[in-house]
C-alpha cells in the first residue's frame, strides 16, 4: 500500500471553538414539507419571549439532500472506543454534487478526554479540524441541558481516494492505531444503513454580543426501509475564544434552549443521538457517548 502523505499542521489539541445546541425532533411529526415550517413558528414564539432576533434566509425553507453513511468494524470497534466515522455526500436534482465529506470524530461527555485526542490525518486534503461543545436536552427530562465535547476531522477527498481512505482507515487517521481489535477487521457499512438527510437552512439567530449561529432543521430517512429515523433542530455558533463569549449571551442561548425544549414538548425525542439511533437498529452491544 502506498504511504500517505504527511497532513495538515493543525494543532492536536484545539481549543473550543463551536456550541452546537441541539434538540433530536420525534420522526412522526414529519409527514410533510410542510412540518420544517410548523417547528419554525414554535421556534419563532420561543425566541420572541427570550429577544431572541431569528433572522429567516431567502431559501429558507428550500430542501438540501444528502446521504449520509456511518463506517465501523463489524464489532462496532471504533463507536464502541468513542469514534465516529461518517461520509457525507451533497445531492443536486438527484446526482452527487462537490467532493464527499468524511468527518471522523472522537466523542466524549468529558472535556479533556475529547481534547487530548489527536484527530489529524496522515493524508493530504482540504482538512478542518473543529472542537464543538455539543448542548443537547437531558436524556430523561426537558428543560435541563447536557454537554458532548466532540473533536473533528473534516477531510474533503475525491471519490476514489476517499474510498482508499475508507479502506485503509487505520493508516489514514493514526488515532485509530491504539484500537487494537480493529487492525485486522474490515471497514464495512454500518448496519448496512443509508440515511438520506433532508434539511432546511433556516437561517441564523442572534443572541447578543455578535454571539449567533446557523439555525437548521432536519430530517434523516432510512433510504432503504423508505422510513423517517429522526429530526433535529439545530443552531451552531462560532467564535474565536471561548473567553470571549459574554455569560450572559450563552445563559441567553441556553435558556432559548431549554424552554423551546418544554414548549416543544410534543415534538422532542430523548435519550439518543441520530448516530446512535443508526448503531441501535442491531442486536450488538455499543457504548453510550452521552
Amino acid at each position: 500500500m502506498p504511504d500517505f502523505p504527511a497532513g495538515p499542521s493543525n494543532s492536536p489539541r484545539d481549543d473550543i471553538h463551536y456550541h452546537e445546541y441541539k434538540i433530536l425532533l420525534r420522526p412522526e411529526r414529519f409527514t410533510s414539507p410542510k412540518a420544517f415550517k410548523d417547528f419554525w413558528r414554535v421556534a419563532q414564539r420561543v425566541a420572541k419571549h427570550f429577544d431572541v432576533q431569528l433572522e429567516e434566509g431567502p431559501h429558507a425553507f428550500k430542501s438540501q439532500v444528502r446521504e449520509v453513511l456511518f463506517f465501523d468494524t463489524p464489532n462496532f470497534d471504533l463507536y464502541n472506543n468513542h469514534f465516529i466515522v461518517r461520509l457525507r455526500t451533497l445531492y443536486r436534482e438527484g446526482w452527487p454534487s462537490g467532493t464527499p465529506e468524511l468527518t471522523v470524530k472522537f466523542r466524549h461527555p468529558e472535556f479533556e478526554r475529547a481534547a487530548q485526542v489527536d484527530v489529524r490525518p496522515a493524508l493530504a486534503g482540504q482538512t478542518r479540524i473543529k472542537f464543538k461543545e455539543e448542548l443537547l436536552p437531558l436524556e430523561d427530562r426537558l428543560g435541563e441541558i447536557r454537554s458532548i465535547y466532540s473533536h473533528n476531522s473534516v477531510l474533503a477527498l475525491p471519490r476514489d481516494v476517499m474510498n482508499f481512505a475508507l479502506q485503509n482507515i487505520t493508516h489514514a487517521f493514526p488515532a485509530f492505531r491504539a484500537i487494537q481489535q480493529k487492525n485486522d477487521a474490515p471497514i464495512e457499512l454500518v448496519n448496512d444503513m443509508a440515511v438520506e438527510e433532508v434539511q432546511v437552512n433556516v437561517g441564523v439567530a442572534h443572541f447578543d454580543h455578535h454571539y449567533k449561529g446557523k439555525t437548521t432543521i432536519a430530517l434523516w430517512r432510512s433510504r432503504k426501509l423508505e422510513q423517517p429515523v429522526c429530526g433535529e433542530f439545530a443552531f451552531q455558533c462560532k467564535f474565536n475564544k471561548a473567553e470571549q463569549v459574554h455569560a450572559s449571551t450563552a445563559d441567553r442561548a441556553k435558556a432559548f434552549h431549554k424552554e423551546l425544549q418544554q414548549t416543544a414538548a410534543d415534538w422532542v425525542l430523548l435519550g439518543t443521538t441520530k448516530t446512535a439511533l443508526v448503531y441501535s437498529l442491531s442486536n450488538k452491544p455499543v457504548v453510550k457517548h452521552e
